[in-house]
């Protein structure tokens, strides 16, 4: 710009006679500057290797244009918050729903990790429960994660099929992030995909991070489900990246010693605390179906 004032300048103290060469290096310096000045912006427009295909400060309302799948759950699906409103087990995510959302007044809490310390403790299900439960709380929007990308089996619990996800966009396969909204449940899901040879070599490539801080940008809740703590290192990377993390264990099937070197192997500072699956208390169990029908029912005089 400088070249062009001084060109400027000199065109108008040469007015006698030489004022057309002058002019003339001025328009060639003109025409100079702003090639130069479209040559920057193209290079500025060239997206980045690690660039996301939509804007990370895009509007909520965009997680609308997502792929819609319908859900078929089973006879004996454990999703107890998906037409079993009524039962304890739906109480109890309830309840669990609230604690969170108390929690987020003393501390940053978005992205939920759900493990358990070995495996067939339940933690899947308890994920996908969880991400309904707190999906019934408009306009909130949750996305649940699939983050087990050894042994993925949420899409299953709620009737879908294989589908391109994680591993797809991590691995390069997919340009875009494979997230997919379940019908009339007010809950998106980003599954595992297909399962790969080097699970932790493809979380390490480097794009995890900033995916997470993308979906932090569109979403109110991530609720991620993870490998178990024991003996695999996936977990602590998923840790490293979330906010919050609840152990899952099982009535019977935990041993002392297996809960204790789950706990130690998760960061303190972020543990949540335990859920124990499979414990049912017939005392309780009782009193809250006596409880739930006498208040369902019209007072008789």
């Amino acid at each position: 710009m400088s070249n062009i004032f001084d060109a400027l300048q000199r065109a108008e103290l040469e007015n006698s006679g030489s004022e057309g060469p002058t002019l003339a290096l001025a328009s060639e310096l003109l025409q100079a500057a702003e090639q130069k000045l479209r040559d920057s912006v193209t290079i500025v427009e060239q997206p980045a290797d690690n660039a996301f295909d939509t804007d990370p400060a895009a509007p909520l309302e965009d997680l609308e244009h997502y792929p819609v799948l319908p859900v078929s759950l089973s006879d004996d699906s454990r999703l107890v918050s998906l037409g079993k409103e009524g039962s304890l087990g739906a109480e109890k995510f309830r309840f669990l729903a609230v604690r969170l959302r108390q929690l987020r007044h003393s501390r940053p809490l978005k992205k939920i990790l759900i493990t358990s310390s070995i495996p067939q403790e339940g933690k899947s299900t308890v994920a996908a429960n969880l991400a309904c439960t707190l999906a019934r709380r408009k306009p909130q929007k949750t996305l649940l994660l699939e983050g087990d990308l050894r042994r993925p089996n949420i899409i299953s619990q709620f009737g879908l099929g294989k589908l391109p996800g994680l591993c797809e966009w991590l691995s390069g396969e997919s340009q875009s992030i494979n997230i997919y909204r379940l019908e009339s449940l007010g809950v998106w899901i980003l599954p595992a995909g297909s399962t790969p040879q080097n699970p932790l070599e493809l979380m390490q490539s480097g794009k995890l991070s900033p995916l997470m801080e993308q979906l932090e940008a569109w979403f109110d809740w991530i609720v991620i489900d993870s490998p178990p703590v024991l003996p695999l290192a996936d977990t602590s990377l998923w840790s490293r990246l979330a906010d919050g993390i609840l152990l899952v264990t099982r009535r019977g099937t935990t041993e002392k010693q297996q809960l204790q070197r789950g706990l130690e192997a998760i960061d303190k500072s972020k543990l949540l605390g335990a859920l124990v699956n499979s414990s049912a208390n017939a005392a309780h169990s009782d009193y809250y179906q006596r409880y739930t029908s006498s208040t369902a029912d019209p007072v008789k005089e």
